[in-house]
């Protein structure tokens, strides 16, 4: 019954709820004044956050390689995946983009937005964001909708940008 309540809500007053996988550190640039330090938690945090009119359902599931086999417990009913790379990083942006594959080849988020946050754009050496999308190969991405955005996390810079395309393109469906 309170799904149901829920659902007619949101149909009246306009909002959907939308399921997101997102880093903590970025959940807290983008929703909080707070800072945070970069303490893992052993579980997955999950929070509600309203954007746009849209409620996003931001799923925690930090970068560490111990809990990477795990995220897949929670790529079900996911509408939309934000996936930040480190753009300074031209070492390990093969690594980043291998991680990307095996996540978009999950069946469970066969039909998810992405949004790529190019990171660290502030810095000097950072690859720009059409080089960071071919070393993603994301341009062989046919069937998803994705969209890449420069950002630099510490000065807000393109998070809000990011935002709103990813929200454009969730109200859509």
């Amino acid at each position: 019954m309170g799904l149901t309540v829920s659902a007619l809500f949101s149909r009246i007053f306009g909002k959907k709820q939308m399921r997101i996988l997102m880093g903590e550190d970025l959940f807290f640039t983008l929703f909080t004044q707070k800072k945070k330090k970069m303490v893992f938690p052993a579980g997955f945090n999950v929070e509600t956050v309203e954007y746009k009119n849209i409620c996003f359902t931001v799923w925690d599931v930090g970068g560490q390689d111990k809990i990477r086999p795990l995220w897949r417990h929670y790529f079900q009913n996911t509408q939309g995946l934000i996936f930040v790379v480190d753009s300074n990083d031209r070492e390990r942006v093969q690594e980043s983009a291998d991680e990307l594959q095996k996540m978009l080849q999950e069946d469970e988020l066969r039909d998810a937005v992405l949004l790529v946050f190019a990171n660290k754009q502030d810095m000097p050496n950072a690859m720009p964001v059409s080089e960071l999308t071919d070393k993603l190969g994301l341009q062989h991405l046919r069937s998803r909708t994705w969209y890449v955005q420069a950002t630099c996390a510490t000065q807000g810079t393109g998070l809000y940008d990011g935002l709103d395309w990813l929200s454009h393109e969730l109200s859509k469906r």
